[in-house]
């Protein structure tokens, strides 16, 4: 078996929610459960398929993240697994339950715009995804300010009132 880790190539500010899935139908459920939840939503979508054709399939709104989609499919190529990349500022955090509520959604691996990298084992029979590196090691506790500063950004956003 061999290891490797497969970077997650986007533009620093664009989110993704990478998942693990186990049906063709995949895409198009994920597709209707985005444009269903936020109107408007840009996103791209890319399913790996472990069967059949075996073929990367795809959906999206916006031909930039579809590509992206399509693209990081294609580097990690570890059966059923998915990605979807948000354009125009928007967040995983508005679609993650509707995603997670498809029927054929396993595994959430990340739902992130930090740096990322997938672990993929290879062996004989194909590719498999151990887990993923999300972001940078912490590099303390927060304090009684950065607490103050959290709350004050979640309330400046609209996550919190």
């Amino acid at each position: 078996m061999e290891l490797s880790a497969v970077p997650v190539s986007k533009p620093a500010d664009t989110n993704f929610i990478f998942g693990q899935s186990h049906f063709i139908k995949t895409v198009e459920d994920l597709h209707e459960a985005l444009v269903g939840t936020v109107p408007g939503i840009r996103f791209g979508i890319a399913f790996c398929e472990a069967s059949g054709k075996r073929l990367v399939r795809w959906s999206g709104t916006d031909e930039a993240m579809i590509d992206l989609a399509c693209q990081n499919a294609t580097a990690i190529a570890a059966g059923h697994t998915f990605l979807i990349f948000l354009g125009g500022g928007f967040f995983p955090v508005n679609v993650l339950g509707a995603v997670r509520a498809v029927p054929e959604v396993c595994r959430i691996y990340c739902a992130t715009a930090n740096p990322t990298e997938v672990i993929v084992a290879q062996t004989d029979l194909g590719r498999a995804v151990l887990g993923v590196v999300d972001g940078e090691p912490p590099l303390g506790i927060e304090t009684t300010a950065d607490i103050a500063d959290r709350k004050q950004l979640l309330r400046q956003i609209g996550y919190k009132l």
